[in-house]
């Protein structure tokens, strides 16, 4: 499903436009990559944690020379699903 999709299945669900649909959702995404970037979890009971997490520094390989780099320490996303949506694709 991409983004398109999902607005209109929101549209459909919350029973209001396409373009107001949008609005919601972009509005959604946004509170939660702004939040996520303070360091602040976002917790959605029955779905899911989304927080940053530090990756560690680490060696990589160069696949066109085979070199060896160093890969810098590095702030990532992180998602833990919730109990209810773990539950839901395991039927």
């Amino acid at each position: 499903m991409n983004k398109g999709q999902l607005v209109e299945k929101i549209a459909e669900k919350a029973k209001t436009t396409k373009v107001d649909a949008e609005k919601i959702l972009d509005a959604t995404l946004e509170l939660i990559r702004s939040s996520v970037k303070k360091g602040d979890e976002v917790k959605l009971v029955g779905f899911g944690t989304f927080s940053k997490a530090k990756r560690k520094a680490r060696k990589g390989m160069n696949t066109k020379t085979g070199e060896e780099i160093k890969i810098p320490t590095m702030w990532v996303p992180k998602f833990k699903p919730g109990t209810d949506f773990r539950n839901i694709l395991k039927k």
